[in-house]
């Protein structure tokens, strides 16, 4: 199961895009001086889960689509976290693209997990925080930004950082 533990709406997340930013619990990373270290806390709300009806498990996603039509305007949604569980992470990316919405996930991990389907995903932000790189709007940051183009990942880091 994945957890939820706050959302907002930005502007600086993802470029040119609205974003409605899902904080995901539960980060594996532990990253040194972590702006966020209440996220490696098993906290939250479900955001996805698994229910049993009739005897079969069905994957639910209504916590995601409620928040979704709960932040009209919006025009990407951007997962922050669930490295934990790849597979959900892609349950949410291919429920966000139902909605007809840009989908971006935030992966703290330095390569991308073989187990996500990129067809899910137009944004993609790799690596983890390193105090002394910096984050995505430094020049030596190690974290790296990527737009999907046919299941490839195409660096636009330098949006990040201004001339």
């Amino acid at each position: 199961m994945l957890k939820y533990v706050d959302t907002k709406v930005t502007f600086s997340e993802v470029p040119d895009e609205i974003s409605l930013c899902i904080n995901i619990s539960n980060c594996l990373c532990h990253c040194k001086n972590c702006h966020s270290p209440y996220l490696a806390e098993d906290i939250g709300k479900p955001l996805i889960y698994k229910d049993t009806h009739n005897n079969r498990t069905v994957i639910n996603c209504n916590p995601l689509s409620e928040l979704i039509e709960a932040n009209k305007g919006i025009t990407c949604v951007c997962l922050m976290g669930g490295d934990s569980n790849p597979e959900y992470i892609n349950i949410l990316g291919k429920t966000i693209k139902c909605h007809k919405l840009k989908s971006a996930w935030y992966s703290g991990k330095q390569e991308l997990s073989k187990d996500i389907n990129l067809e899910f995903f137009d944004f993609i932000k790799l690596g983890p925080y390193i105090e002394e790189l910096g984050p995505l709007n430094s020049k030596t940051t190690n974290q790296r930004f990527y737009k999907v183009e046919n299941n490839k990942l195409i660096d636009i880091t330098y949006k990040f950082q201004k001339l």
